[in-house]
């Protein structure tokens, strides 16, 4: 079901959504959490559809912040907002409400969005494109526990994960990082087979301007304590990673960005499943989880600027049991949400990428 409203306020949409639920027999949905979106009109069909899948798993109420920007001077004066107000199947599990900002109310979203939001239940906002450089000194990601960003959407990524790094707060995340969660956590499984083997340097194969190798490589050399190198590949994203040991080379070979290959010394090749994700399985993962993300933080601080260098001061076979240790600490989903930096070349998007 849903209900057009033209030139409204936040009491008639509430007042809406109470006549939806009555109208399809529903007077009470449980939902665990308010999910706010911050889009354009072009990338908003695209967004709500994937929070509309990942509310499969995260039944929520999804309000949709479109802020349209008019060229006509008498249009931006005219404050107005629009909405549509969507309950039952049209909007997922959960409720949604898309909003259509106009004029000086643009400038206020945050006043528009609080009256809206579930009450004691967690808000988390999602900028599925161009998002603030810190997402929590953004009017709305100051109401949220969790903002989630994606590098990936950037002009420019490397500078991004830079200026990420600089303004980072706990609750951010990127979906850029979880991206590779199963990298990860395929990684330090085959870290975990053989507990003694010492990582000497790390390499990272992704094609150009991908954010996900620039972690993947940042969180290598944080966790192992090691030198990690990038070089491109025709993709599509990450292709390849190889860990030099004193015993041999450990590589997770994924050519055709859906099935992998595990070689490691002493051991038959073993073949994984490693697909790429789509944005609602991202986004699902990303919601699993409301506490900051330690691994993610420290892994984005390591700093692009720093990737070819050694990592830190700590003896490689001891970092890579710390590695290991704090990833087995977490659920799959948990570790895979939270390990992963990597570094860019600065200013230009060269070949490192």
């Amino acid at each position: 079901m849903k209900i057009d409203l033209t030139d409204t306020t936040a009491s008639k949409i509430n007042n809406a959504l109470v006549q939806g639920r009555r109208a399809i027999g529903t007077p009470a949905i449980g939902m665990v959490l308010t999910l706010v979106i911050v889009t354009d009109e072009e990338h908003a069909y695209d967004a709500l559809k994937a929070a509309n899948e990942a509310s499969r798993e995260h039944p929520s109420r999804k309000l949709v912040v479109i802020k349209r920007v008019s060229r006509s001077p008498r249009d931006r004066a005219q404050a107005r907002l629009d909405a549509e107000v969507r309950v039952g199947t049209s909007a997922g599990t959960g409720e949604t409400v898309v909003l259509r900002l106009y004029g000086e109310v643009i400038d206020h979203a945050q006043s528009v969005v609080l009256p809206l939001l579930l009450p004691d239940a967690p808000v988390v906002v999602w900028w599925p494109v161009a998002s603030p450089i810190d997402p929590e000194k953004d009017p709305l990601g100051a109401l949220a526990q969790r903002r989630v960003t994606d590098t990936y959407a950037a002009e420019d990524p490397v500078t991004e994960l830079a200026a990420r790094a600089a303004s980072y707060s706990p609750g951010d995340t990127d979906l850029a990082w979880a991206r590779i969660t199963p990298w990860r956590s395929m990684l330090a499984a085959a870290l975990d087979q053989q507990p003694d083997i010492e990582v000497t340097s790390a390499e990272v194969e992704c094609e150009p301007y991908n954010p996900s190798g620039e972690l993947l490589a940042m969180w290598l050399a944080d966790r192992l304590g090691v030198t990690a190198r990038r070089t491109v590949s025709e993709g599509p994203g990450l292709t390849a990673v190889r860990l030099e040991t004193r015993s041999g080379v450990i590589t997770l070979d994924r050519a055709d960005g859906s099935l992998a290959t595990l070689s490691m010394r002493g051991q038959p090749d073993r073949a994984v499943a490693l697909k790429r994700r789509d944005t609602a399985e991202l986004l699902a993962e990303e919601l699993r989880r409301l506490d900051p993300d330690l691994i993610y933080e420290s892994a984005l601080k390591y700093g692009v600027e720093r990737l070819g260098e050694p990592g830190p001061a700590t003896p490689p076979a001891a970092a890579a049991g710390s590695a290991q240790s704090a990833d087995a600490a977490k659920s799959p989903e948990a570790a895979e949400a939270g390990s992963a930096p990597a570094k860019k070349a600065s200013g230009k998007k060269t070949a490192a990428k």
